[in-house]
């Protein structure tokens, strides 16, 4: 699959793989869809894409005017690409590219607040249901003014959870992806 960016200033920049099969790419699909929900809310927003992987979330919000975005993944080569994205699409003095554990980051002391916290973790080990019960244990992460958290699964992952800070408010499937919106409560 060739990766891209689909709207913005970068718009049509090709963007690296991540080598071998350790990240799931985001289809052009499922990016616009996602695009055309946030609409205008994308502009002067701060994010952080918790499993970076090639970075393509993340670089499509800040091709569409996002303020900032942190990128971080546990893996060396995911974070290499991210930053060969980064610099090919212009983006490198509005993003952060922290390496490490999304779940030990999320339980940290915040040290800022974002606008929208994008969860794609690897399929099927239960990560995404991990970094959401985290985030909801320490929501200071997420900005109070109508913040969101965006968890990326496959359908079979979905499962409902007792969350305390967070609620669930849509969920939409685009064949084997779904997006699954949380906010503050």
């Amino acid at each position: 699959m060739s990766l891209r960016v689909i709207s913005g200033k970068a718009k049509g920049r090709k963007l690296k793989d991540v080598p071998g099969d350790t990240t799931r790419p985001v289809t052009d699909m499922v990016k616009e869809a996602l695009f055309n929900i946030l609409a205008g809310d994308v502009q002067d927003s701060t994010w952080w894409d918790l499993f970076g992987g090639t970075g393509a979330i993340g670089i499509e919000a800040l091709s569409r005017g996002a303020a900032f975005v942190r990128f971080s993944d546990l893996n060396r080569a995911p974070i290499e690409t991210m930053r060969a994205n980064l610099e090919t699409t212009g983006f490198s003095s509005q993003a952060e590219i922290r390496r490490g554990d999304a779940y030990a980051m999320l339980e940290a002391a915040p040290t800022r607040v974002f606008d929208y916290i994008y969860v794609a973790p690897p399929q099927y080990k239960e990560m995404a249901s991990k970094a959401l019960q985290v985030l909801d244990a320490n929501p200071g992460w997420l900005n109070d003014e109508g913040a969101w958290v965006i968890m990326q699964i496959h359908p079979r992952e979905y499962r409902e959870l007792e969350l305390h800070s967070l609620e669930e408010f849509e969920q939409r499937k685009y064949g084997s992806t779904m997006l699954v919106f949380y906010e503050k409560k």
